[in-house]
């Protein structure tokens, strides 16, 4: 039976996470893993995240199952959070909601769940997106298609190419695949005018926006970030989210997300909850706990939410900084091309806009690995390695 099955390709990122490892140039530095990294090169445990677990430890009595959904308070914390307090969504019983395991799963929950409501459906992502999209909506049996989003020339939303694409293809039911912010690969984010116009074009063409906010809080703010998603959210009469808290809670291994869907009325919200749940009963059955009561015990602690949300400020702050620091260190290494793009550019992703060829340059030849369309971690750099991948960079422009 197992004598079909062919080899398959080394995922990129992690292939590049192991010649870095095994790298002995004491000048490497590695751009290409999506996680945050502080000065030390370090991706720390949250001061407010080390807090609650402490607590649960001493409170916890229990490993048994927390049932198909989740965490209820947890659910609740998070449409909050991703959709403000209070939303009106929330409190027209509109919202169907599940823990999932880290925003990957939320995304596989809600692309099944979609095929479940028309299968087949197709769902347009732009080019470029998280590569993982598309494999997530092809192994859900979705049908996939694109649209431009970013012009290389410009380091920008392509909006007018992005909005005429959808316009003149996109029909009815059809599913519009959309980063809340920071987006990856590109930084590229839309602006709130450009949110509410494809706000009005999906309710005019009779679309479902499907948002995937796995950095919220790492690009102008917790609530700054959201902006766009909740504009949308409060005029279209469905909507599919979604959330992570890998980043802005720094829980990447302990698979913490949140996948909620917009109905229409209380009604229609009850049955895509059901049918939700059914779809997480074939797949995993439950989610992982831990991580999701970490999330509830600091929302619903004054004092540690208050301290998150200020180490998440300095995390933010620092990789905005990182990003000035760059455009600078790439003047002052005599780079002539303009990099200031970098500096308005959102979140941890930027695409440096080199060729492939230079690419592979800075990986062989300078101990710099990125993936091959130059997208690079500004928060993998550091003040040890600045300098040095400014003067890489000059070296093969």
């Amino acid at each position: 039976m197992f004598e079909s099955l062919q080899s398959v390709p080394a995922d990129p990122i992690l292939k590049l996470a192991a010649m870095h490892r095994d790298d002995t140039n004491p000048n490497k530095v590695d751009l290409g893993l999506g996680v945050y990294k502080d000065e030390q090169g370090h991706t720390p445990i949250m001061r407010a995240v080390a807090a609650a677990e402490k607590r649960l430890l001493d409170m916890e009595d229990s490993k048994t199952y927390v049932g198909m959904a989740g965490w209820a308070r947890y659910n609740q914390l998070i449409a909050d959070v991703v959709l403000g307090d209070n939303n009106a969504q929330a409190a027209a019983d509109r919202l169907a909601i599940a823990q999932t395991p880290g925003g990957t799963g939320a995304l596989r929950v809600l692309c099944d769940f979609i095929n479940q409501a028309k299968a087949g459906a197709k769902v347009w992502v732009g080019n470029p997106t998280w590569a993982n999209h598309h494999a997530i909506i092809a192994s859900a049996g979705l049908t996939i298609d694109e649209f431009p989003y970013f012009d290389a020339s410009t380091h920008s939303v392509d909006f007018d190419a992005m909005m005429a694409k959808l316009n003149a293809d996109a029909q009815a039911g059809d599913v519009v695949l959309l980063h809340g912010c920071c987006h990856n690969p590109s930084g590229a984010d839309l602006n709130l005018d450009q949110w509410q116009a494809f706000a009005d074009l999906a309710q005019a063409k009779g679309l479902i926006p499907y948002i995937d906010i796995a950095y919220q809080g790492m690009g102008d703010g917790m609530e700054e970030d959201a902006a766009g998603l909740r504009m949308v959210a409060s005029q279209v009469p469905e909507m599919i989210i979604a959330s992570s808290c890998s980043k802005n809670f720094g829980l990447y291994r302990e698979r913490t997300g949140t996948a909620i869907v917009v109905a229409k009325d209380a009604a229609t919200a009850t049955i895509a909850q059901g049918q939700m749940n059914g779809v997480i009963r074939g797949n995993y059955s439950m989610p992982p706990s831990h991580g999701a009561l970490v999330v509830q015990t600091i929302l619903d602690d004054a004092e540690l939410k208050a301290d998150w949300l200020a180490e998440l400020a300095e995390i933010r702050e620092r990789i905005a900084r990182l990003r000035g620091e760059l455009v600078v260190a790439l003047k002052e290494a005599g780079v002539e091309q303009d990099f200031s793009f970098i500096q308005r550019q959102k979140g941890m992703f930027s695409f440096l806009g080199v060729n492939k060829d230079q690419v592979d340059s800075l990986v062989n030849e300078h101990s710099v690995y990125l993936v091959g369309s130059s997208r690079i971690n500004v928060a993998g750099l550091n003040n040890s390695t600045m300098t040095n991948f400014a003067k890489a960079v000059a070296a093969v422009l």
